[in-house]
């Protein structure tokens, strides 16, 4: 085996090779590709240009021809509330991916397959000339066998052509989003050729369940020998299964078990291996810890595979109306990205497969905020962003692009059912998303009763479908978007939206306290901006109504910064919610929503809404609960020198109760504070906790700034902040606290 890896590095030098015994031998195709468009679906003459993989057409170097019309940098926003998928302003073109790979002699006698992890939109791949076969998923792995192509010990082309969006068939479960404009395609993840004998390990899925102390192994296998040709030919072969259980870091094996069964030749068999655990480490974002489940398969005493997944020890249901995490409570929180929009950002470049700094997003900026979720909205990810969520510890929604209603059920379930086997090792994942702000009858009452028999290890979300419409609603995705200035009426002078009010109780939030089943608040925040500070499409009305026609960007983050922060204390205060995920932290720039970055997103600046997110989702806390009185427009001041009374909303989201202190201070418009009071507090386990407190206002009239600090015994301070009038003023001018 070391000589064949030695002649291998000198014909292919830019591969990347592995071999695991007689098992599986794999090439990794990730590189550099040759690269053309075309108008028709012809193969270009000539390739005048080179593109990564994975990377989307926009990474082509030179640069396509309709580049400038991908990606543009509007000088102004002009106010849009959603674009249909056929409107199209460039011209739909065939993309084509060609490399030249060497396959040593060696591995003739083996079986080739070829796998593209995900591919947008219909991936077709040639072979030596040769038509290897067509898909149209998106979002699951495009998979052929390709020995009867390959040439071993020689050169051969791989010739990989991509469609456009607007050719994607009517029956592909793809869906659209209106808040984008352009469908970028290409290939983004991982391209591998592998080569096993006749009996393949297809798919692994590793299911673990806590309470039970054990893992099912779920094995889809792939028999490649041809089907029966003649009466009295063999239909199937007899292989055998070694399945080992070991801790991922260590190596250490905890569980065996050896199992016999049949496959069905040149077809799919599926089943299923119960492995008791008597001892192992639970997996959690706090502290993730991963095993390895391997499958050695055999026929007739001879490796014919092998192959492994990565998964955690953790149980992730729901008991009424709350979720739990191997048994115990547990409140999300948390923040969404929006990947497929991302792609079509000017400065998305080829981020989304740079390992660094999808790390400091996935773990570095979610450890610091306090957040232990994020959903993965309208389009999944990459696979190498699930591992990177299993190894430092983020739960994942993870959600299909399914928000406007696209493909035939058949197509769904093949889709779907995929989905389930790919990525469902992964215990970052606890929330199959099936649907976004929509409705289907098929997939919430027939598929997704059909995929828990798949996967019983995680709860399934579909969209906007509640307990009247489907038997099995494990959870509700409530969106109260508040500030809207549709919902403020023609002419008002009343205060449609009490910013700071932690009892203000819309029908939203009474629907939220009226339902029986889980309720995860995933969208909210109606306030975003692009990176330069500007309002994005959806929002320049609010940032008008509140700060005025010529508002500056310093001026639209501060408003933005606090309103979050009220918005999330406002949500995270009502008990029957079971996870409060802010909407947006990755988006695309100059788009209909945005994120909390400033600059070119390469760098990850924060703006101050994610300085103080770090205090509004800190695990327990105290919350002023007033109105805020600086951007809410009819609203008396205060009478100076009296005595404002008013409630502090504790709460806190650990299983043991949490002492500690609050100060309150206020702060004039120059920064010089005057502590008020200060007094320990006990906040019990997963409840509000209403704490009276009160303070005397100056005798000066002016803006004042009034904090409530708690320390907790153990552990860094929390802020909650509220702007106050007092007295009558020509202008009311505020400090402007940065968080430390």
């Amino acid at each position: 085996m070391k000589k064949l890896f030695l002649v291998f590095l000198v014909c292919v030098p830019f591969l990347a090779f592995c071999a695991s015994g007689d098992g599986r031998t794999t090439i990794n195709l990730n590189g550099t590709w040759q690269f053309d468009q075309t108008t028709t679906a012809f193969p270009p003459i000539k390739y005048t240009r080179t593109i990564p993989v994975p990377g989307l057409v926009h990474l082509a170097v030179p640069k396509i021809e309709d580049y400038e019309k991908f990606f543009k940098r509007p000088d102004k926003v002009v106010a849009k509330d959603q674009h249909s998928v056929y409107n199209i302003d460039y011209t739909p073109r065939y993309s084509w991916y060609r490399k030249m790979v060497s396959i040593p002699k060696e591995l003739d006698g083996r079986e080739g397959m070829i796998t593209v992890k995900k591919s947008q939109y219909v991936t077709q791949i040639y072979v030596n000339g040769i038509d290897i076969g067509s898909s149209m998923a998106c979002y699951t792995p495009v998979e052929f066998p390709i020995t009867g192509a390959l040439k071993y010990g020689a050169e051969n082309e791989i010739l990989i052509r991509v469609g456009d969006r607007v050719w994607l068939p009517a029956e592909a479960a793809g869906g659209t989003d209106k808040e984008k404009e352009h469908y970028l395609p290409g290939i983004w993840d991982d391209v591998l050729l592998s080569f096993t004998g006749k009996v393949r390990v297809n798919r692994l899925l590793a299911l673990p369940s806590v309470a039970g102390k054990k893992v099912v192994v779920k094995a889809q296998l792939r028999n490649l020998i041809p089907a029966q040709i003649f009466v009295g030919d063999a239909m199937a072969d007899s292989v055998t299964l070694d399945v080992s259980i070991s801790e991922k870091i260590s190596g250490k094996v905890i569980a065996v078990k050896s199992v016999r069964t049949s496959t069905k030749r040149d077809n799919l068999s599926e089943l299923a291996i119960e492995i008791p655990l008597t001892d192992f480490t639970v997996w959690t974002p706090e502290k993730p810890f991963l095993y390895l489940a391997k499958i050695t398969l055999r026929i007739r005493q001879s490796v014919s595979d092998e192959f492994s997944k990565q998964f955690g020890m953790r149980d992730f249901n729901r008991k009424g109306k709350f979720f739990y995490l191997n048994g115990e409570k547990y409140i999300l929180r948390g923040t969404n990205v929006t990947l497929q929009r991302f792609f079509e950002d000017p400065d998305c470049s080829n981020l989304v497969w740079d390992k660094a700094w999808v790390k400091q997003l996935l773990v570095d900026y979610p450890k610091q905020l306090n957040w232990n979720a994020m959903r993965v909205c309208v389009g999944i990810a990459p696979d190498f962003w699930y591992d990177i969520a299993d190894e430092y510890g983020l739960l994942f929604q993870n959600e299909w692009l399914y928000w406007q209603n696209h493909g035939w059920d058949d197509q769904i379930r093949k889709e779907y059912t995929d989905w389930v086997w790919t990525d469902g090792s992964h215990p970052s994942i606890g929330i199959w998303d099936a649907i976004n702000e929509n409705w289907d009858n098929y997939i919430g009452n027939t598929l997704i009763p059909e995929l828990k028999k798949l996967d019983n290890t995680r709860i399934w979300d579909s969209g906007y479908m509640k307990s009247d419409e489907m038997p099995l609603d494990e959870m509700d995705e409530p969106h109260p978007y508040q500030g809207r200035i549709r919902e403020k009426g023609p002419a008002s002078k009343t205060n449609f939206y009490p910013l700071g009010d932690l009892d203000f109780k819309p029908a939203r939030i009474q629907e939220i306290q009226e339902a029986i089943t889980v309720q995860l608040v995933n969208e909210y925040g109606w306030i975003w901006l692009w990176r330069n500070g500007k309002p994005s499409k959806l929002t320049t009305e609010v940032y008008e109504y509140y700060l005025g026609k010529n508002s500056t960007p310093e001026q639209n983050r501060e408003l933005q910064a606090y309103w979050l922060e009220l918005e999330t204390e406002w949500l995270r205060s009502e008990p029957s919610i079971a996870g409060v995920l802010a909407f947006c932290f990755l988006a695309n720039n100059y788009g209909y929503t945005g994120d909390w970055f400033q600059g070119n997103i390469r760098d990850l600046q924060p703006t101050p809404t994610l300085d103080w997110f770090r205090h509004a989702f800190a695990p327990a806390a105290t919350y002023v609960n007033l109105t805020d009185e600086r951007y809410t427009k009819y609203i008396d001041p205060h009478k100076p020198g009296s005595h404002l009374l008013f409630t502090l909303a504790g709460i806190n989201n650990l299983s043991t109760t949490i002492s500690g202190k609050v100060t309150i201070r206020l702060y004039d418009a120059s920064g010089k504070s005057s502590p008020q009071d200060s007094f320990p507090v006990k906040l019990a386990s997963f409840q509000r906790t209403d704490i009276p407190a009160g303070i005397t206002l100056p005798a000066e009239a002016g803006g004042y700034l009034l904090v409530a600090e708690f320390t907790p015994e153990n552990g860094t301070s929390v802020l909650s902040r509220r702007f106050l009038k007092v007295g009558e003023a020509a202008d009311y001018l505020f400090y402007k606290m940065e968080t430390p």
